[in-house]
């Protein structure tokens, strides 16, 4: 069934994490059950983000990024230009959905989307996450559920500096991070990855069309 209530894409441009992750809280404190579903891309200047299950020994050596703690699932991670950041600001009750449905089709949306640069990717039931075929980890996942709705979302690294991950054990695995910069070249432009990956969660949340809005909208 399709929802009644549109969806709105916001983009939202480079931005700081402190602000967008008070203007998710915000957002999902104010929110009713008329209040329209939302989801928003951003990439944010340089910073690790430690979440509810993070610990300190997991952030190595920080140096000039600051660390922020934030209430998400999930353990350390870093954000930076280049990598696409979606938050999606759902209401899972509305939409019938549980937690595990939502972190199953948010894979799905990026294993799909790496798809169509013909990038094979998958996720693992025991770590949550998209992984290419050698085992490298290219998105992460972190959700918090409040009131029955999601906020936070995902990380997909297009084409950043990877050197920040060297200073952070990523989400507690030891595991190795990838970008598609690193699997394909030249890379495609982030936001023609961002378009698809749009695609793909709209239709992966029920709906059939959304609308987009722009900073500031």
């Amino acid at each position: 069934m399709v929802p009644e209530t549109p969806l709105i894409i916001r983009h939202l441009g480079i931005q700081q994490y402190r602000h967008t992750f008070d203007s998710m809280k915000q957002f999902n404190e104010q929110r009713d059950e008329a209040t329209a579903d939302e989801i928003w891309f951003v990439e944010h200047y340089p910073v690790f983000t430690q979440g509810q299950a993070g610990k300190k020994e997991y952030i190595l050596v920080p140096g000039d990024i600051p660390v922020v703690k934030s209430d998400r699932g999930g353990h350390v991670t870093y954000h930076g230009p280049g990598q696409i950041t979606a938050y999606l600001l759902i209401d899972l009750r509305r939409l019938n959905l549980g937690v595990r449905q939502l972190v199953n089709l948010i894979e799905k949306a990026v294993v799909d989307t790496l798809n169509c640069w013909d990038i094979a990717a998958s996720p693992r039931p025991e770590a949550p996450g998209v992984y290419v075929d050698n085992g490298e980890k290219i998105a992460s996942l972190g959700l918090r559920i409040r009131k029955g709705c999601s906020y936070h979302g995902l990380n997909f690294n297009i084409n950043m500096d990877m050197s920040p991950w060297q200073r952070i054990n990523p989400c507690g695995l030891g595991v190795v991070m990838t970008q598609v910069a690193d699997l394909l070249n030249p890379a495609p432009d982030i936001k023609v990855v961002t378009e698809k990956l749009a695609e793909y969660l709209t239709a992966g949340l029920g709906y059939n069309k959304y609308s987009t809005g722009h900073v500031n909208d």
